[in-house]
């Protein structure tokens, strides 16, 4: 591949993971305005929704139908990896510091290796469980600091809520595996985010007040940098960075999130940066890139 490619492939996957980390950014500012994490992620699909749709009904008219079992599969997939996977991050961010929650979701490869280890009876060498090691005492040292310096309960809390957020978008990266060759990841994606957001939409009906969709003009500005350049686009450029230099070479450029979340947590919502935390964020770096370099 001509340098000149590899570089613009290499821009689009380190831009795609800076905006798609920003979102646990936009979402604290958003709390300011005392809106919960059901109203937050109901305005975020309601203006990213029109876009999928769109996606999604061009792939319906342009490629064959999809198969009844496909299409349960993908409805199954869109509620557990970007309907669950986001209420419970969101939830998290309620309580815990964007840079402990994105280095938690960070994790997410661990937990394929741990799910693929226990249900799929695959084994775990030595480098990968040093690996492991380095990743969990990163989490462990950035989560002690946390603990100290706020309310333990709630980081307990937040922490769990992100954990399960981490969690169940393995189960879905370990389900969308076979479907991206049969389906296409564009096509795929489209339709996850369509029953994604309409799962986030009525579970917001059901559980709130139609009148909170009433909000300061600052919380529709905020939703629609939400929608637009922490989902939309993120989505689109790790897509078009996939294509142009791998899955591989895309998620080694994905490591760029929790630092760039780090510190724009401390420029945009004062978060502290200590050195326990710039620690423990090398830590969990170093593990993932053991592990993805052993894959």
């Amino acid at each position: 591949m001509p340098r000149p490619a590899f570089l613009a492939g290499l821009a689009i996957a380190i831009g795609g993971a800076v905006l798609f980390s920003t979102k646990a950014i936009v979402a604290k500012l958003l709390y300011r305005y005392h809106i919960d994490a059901i109203t937050l992620i109901a305005f975020r699909m309601l203006f990213s929704l029109p876009v999928f749709a769109a996606v999604a009904f061009w792939k319906m008219r342009t490629e064959a139908p999809l198969s009844p079992a496909d299409r349960w599969r993908i409805a199954g997939l869109g509620l557990i990896g970007y309907y669950l996977s986001s209420t419970l991050d969101f939830l998290g961010l309620q309580y815990i510091s964007v840079g402990l929650e994105r280095l938690i979701l960070f994790l997410t490869p661990t937990f394929v290796l741990a799910i693929t280890a226990i249900f799929f009876k695959r084994r775990i060498g030595p480098f990968e469980w040093g690996a492991l090691a380095l990743s969990y005492c990163g989490i462990v040292l950035v989560f002690l600091h946390d603990l100290a310096g706020g309310d333990a309960g709630n980081t307990v809390l937040g922490a769990l809520f992100v954990t399960g957020s981490a969690v169940t978008y393995a189960v879905y990266l370990l389900g969308t595996g076979e479907m991206v060759r049969r389906v296409g990841s564009l096509r795929l994606v489209a339709y996850a985010m369509c029953v994604s957001g309409v799962a986030c939409v009525i579970q917001f009906l059901v559980l709130r007040p139609v009148a909170l969709l009433v909000q300061p003009p600052a919380v529709y500005g905020l939703s629609l940098v939400n929608a637009v350049f922490c989902t939309i686009f993120p989505v689109f450029m790790t897509m078009a960075a996939v294509g142009r230099i791998g899955a591989a070479t895309a998620s080694q450029a994905g490591m760029i999130g929790p630092v760039s979340t780090l510190f724009l947590g401390y420029l945009v919502l004062g978060e502290p940066l200590t050195a326990v935390q710039l620690g423990g964020t090398g830590l969990v770096l170093a593990g993932i890139t053991l592990l993805s370099l052993k894959k």
